[in-house]
């Protein structure tokens, strides 16, 4: 059925960070939004209305996690990347069945929808399952089960699983279109080359996203850069920079991979929280930016960051950005912002999300203002209104998340999956994994 939604303010995340004040949302009942913007310019309606306070903007897109890991939060937390990933990480990766994959991503799921983040690209083991927990809380993610060269493995299995699922179920599945299937090499030191060329040719003739992760480490792709320059060039001569790519992290790289990326409108996943307590490095941001890279903002897993709070990711990238240029300009709250929405939407190669313009599925987030950060009122000019929304308030003040017009919390909780039941199936499928 359609709806109307009022707020004082709406945000719709324009290329302009327009700010609406007394806004309108129209939602057709297919879930998608057919009107935004301000209430004296809105069309007649005979659609439910519904007011809401504080303010309206779309879901957060968060372009990089590995979700499932909510199982392993807090596991080997003070390592180094490559130390955490053999010695911790991969071992205890061995003993998830599919039962706690699910269990893991449901309790993930809620998580991200507490803090308003409504779409997430996900690369993690039994992505069936992975699905089956999306669909259950009524989030939106892109899917990828990993492509990975580990002992008793077959990469090959992997490429062709991928391609087997698309072939059936298809590139987008389930209502509103929440489910979207990539391929997700896990990196090019963790493959061949062949690998990624057959995941390349695989991932074109189905014009599906490509999610892998591009000079993390300082220390990760040695034997790559010595061969081929760089890891960017390396997804070049494989034919993986000529179809839709998401490359996470992206923190090493040179200006001529930054060129090579924004030649051929590679999307990266920037991942500062991630980044800073790997001690992997802090990306080029604001040269990824000036090169008219699209950029969106990632937690990574919730063991390398601990948390799915994309809003951080907000705060950190804008910390980080003018501490590196030494320039506090480099990165303002509206730019932040649009890097956690429409920039998320960009670097996925999605213009069905990200932002609240006509056409678009209406994934939506509403924030209540009672708190300390809008004391002062909702009525200030728009910059100080958008700094106190970016730097003080953050998640603390999410209420109500919609995805395709369904609303999926309401007053800070599911309508669809219990809180304690996910709780109690993660509690029991992590305890397994650490005995």
């Amino acid at each position: 059925m359609s709806s109307r939604y009022t707020a004082p303010v709406v945000l719709p995340c324009d290329p302009a960070c327009t700010v609406v004040r007394d806004g309108v949302l129209d939602v057709d009942d297919s879930g998608r939004i057919t009107y935004c913007g301000p209430a004296a310019q809105a069309p007649a309606t005979s659609a439910p209305v519904t007011a809401l306070t504080g303010i309206l903007l779309p879901g957060l897109v968060n372009t990089h996690a590995h979700s499932p890991m909510t199982l392993l939060r807090g596991m080997g937390g003070d390592l180094p990347l490559l130390r955490w990933l053999n010695e911790i990480i991969w071992p205890a990766e061995a003993k998830l069945r599919a039962e706690d994959v699910r269990a893991g991503m449901v309790l993930g799921s809620l998580e991200m929808l507490s803090h308003g983040v409504t779409t997430s690209a996900e690369m993690y083991f039994h992505p069936e399952e992975m699905a089956d927990a999306v669909l259950a809380t009524g989030a939106r993610a892109v899917l990828g089960g990993p492509i990975i060269g580990l002992p008793g493995i077959d990469w090959h299995a992997m490429v062709r699983s991928t391609e087997r699922w698309i072939d059936t179920d298809g590139l987008r599945f389930g209502p509103g279109e929440r489910i979207e299937l990539s391929f997700a090499p896990h990196s090019a030191y963790m493959l061949p080359t062949e690998a990624l060329r057959l995941t390349a040719e695989a991932a074109a003739a189905r014009g599906a996203l490509v999610q892998i992760h591009v000079a993390e480490a300082a220390d990760e792709d040695q034997e790559q850069r010595a061969e081929y320059g760089s890891v960017p060039r390396l997804l070049g001569e494989v034919g993986l920079l000529d179809g839709r790519l998401l490359a996470a992290h992206a923190v090493h790289l040179s200006d001529e991979d930054i060129q090579l990326f924004a030649r051929h409108g590679v999307g990266v996943a920037h991942c500062p929280g991630s980044n800073g307590k790997l001690a992997s490095g802090i990306a080029r941001l604001a040269d990824l930016r000036a090169a008219a890279v699209a950029v969106g903002l990632g937690t990574d897993g919730p063991a390398s960051n601990d948390d799915l709070d994309l809003w951080e990711e907000i705060q950190l990238a804008a910390l980080l950005t003018r501490l590196s240029t030494k320039d506090s300009t480099a990165l303002d709250a509206p730019s932040a912002l649009l890097m956690a929405t429409r920039g998320g939407a960009e670097a996925l190669g999605r213009d069905d999300i990200g932002a609240l313009e006509p056409g678009r599925w209406a994934d939506f987030v509403h924030i209540e203002t009672d708190g300390f950060a809008f004391a002062t009122g909702l009525d200030v000019p728009d910059p100080q209104l958008l700094s106190n929304l970016v730097w003080a308030a953050g998640s603390r003040r999410v209420r109500d998340v919609w995805v395709a017009g369904e609303q999926i919390l309401a007053d800070g909780e599911s309508p669809r999956v219990d809180r304690e039941k996910a709780y109690a199936a993660a509690s029991e499928s992590a305890a397994r994994i650490r005995a």
